[in-house]
């Protein structure tokens, strides 16, 4: 028990300082990658794998860890490179996104990195082929590392919801926002379509930004076009964690110590879950915290909020 806590108060101690630490790897090639410690569970080398039929082709077997059955998703392959040849010295990044839990085939896993959010730069315009895959770029030791947009990959084997059910939750909604927009910040263009497109029937005005730097310097700006408080123009911010430039948490914590911008309400919304996010949000202030994605829960707490100005 101690451990675990020793570890939560680690973690937590990079809360609000934009910082994170990188996982960094190898999948078929000299390329490095990384990917958020806080995604991750475990490593471990990688166990006898069981194909399964009518499996995703990207889907290199199932593993069974610790009493969980795990899909084996081979990054490379599903990024467009060529398959993680060699399962006896390849590895497993065992990691939860989205409400669920999935196993990384790797290469080969180096170490862990902890860095300023700063670092991490939006990948090149106009990317395309596997490089379309990246989400964020970085310099470690003179290399360029690439992080890969994750939830692009699951969003192409297996596609979220994005219908919203429970009507009895979403008929205010409109009414209770008035003329004022959704601020709405991730820099996964398939998580803000996946937010757009959830929204979209309601006809709620939506602006959408790519991380926390951009989202700050929009709010900053209409707030000096305010009366009183942001929320003449804004309702909801509705935020991603992970961010190049500025993440969620720093970007939160900004918002609530600038006087002109505390009254608004901030919805951190993530693919990140596990034991430390309710620390965190304590400890920045967020008003509600949602694991991607869940369109019904994303409706209740845009509606909650809305209800407590």
């Amino acid at each position: 028990m101690s451990s675990i806590l020793d570890s939560v108060n680690q973690r937590t101690q990079l809360v609000g300082q934009n910082r994170l630490e990188l996982l960094l790897f190898k999948l078929a090639g000299r390329q490095r990658y990384g990917i958020n410690v806080f995604k991750v569970r475990e490593v471990l080398q990688c166990p006898r794998l069981t194909a399964m039929p009518k499996r995703n082709k990207f889907v290199r077997g199932i593993a069974h860890i610790r009493g969980q059955t795990i899909s084996v998703i081979d990054l490379s392959l599903a990024t467009g490179g060529r398959p993680i040849a060699d399962l006896d010295t390849a590895f497993i990044i065992i990691a939860e996104y989205n409400r669920s839990v999935q196993g990384f085939l790797v290469s080969s896993v180096e170490r862990i990195i902890n860095m300023n959010w700063e670092a991490i730069m939006p990948p090149p315009k106009g990317t395309s082929g596997k490089q379309s895959y990246l989400t964020a770029v970085t310099e470690i030791d003179k290399e360029l590392v690439e992080i890969l947009d994750v939830e692009k990959i699951l969003e192409e084997i297996s596609p979220s919801p994005t219908m919203i059910h429970d009507e009895s939750v979403t008929k205010s909604i409109t009414a209770d926002l008035g003329g004022r927009i959704i601020l709405i910040a991730d820099d996964s263009a398939v998580a803000r379509n996946q937010v757009k497109r959830s929204l979209d029937p309601l006809g709620v005005q939506m602006h959408l930004v790519n991380n926390g730097r951009e989202a700050l310097n929009y709010l900053q700006q209409l707030s000096k076009e305010c009366q009183v408080s942001i929320t003449e123009k804004v309702g909801l911010l509705i935020s991603d964690i992970e961010m190049p430039d500025m993440d969620g948490y720093t970007l939160t914590a900004e918002v609530k110590a600038d006087p002109k911008l505390r009254p608004l309400h901030v919805i951190l919304h993530t693919s990140l879950s596990g034991v430390f996010n309710q620390q965190m949000v304590q400890k920045v202030g967020a008003e509600d915290f949602i694991a991607k994605f869940n369109p019904d829960e994303l409706a209740q707490s845009v509606q909650k909020w809305l209800h407590k100005d």
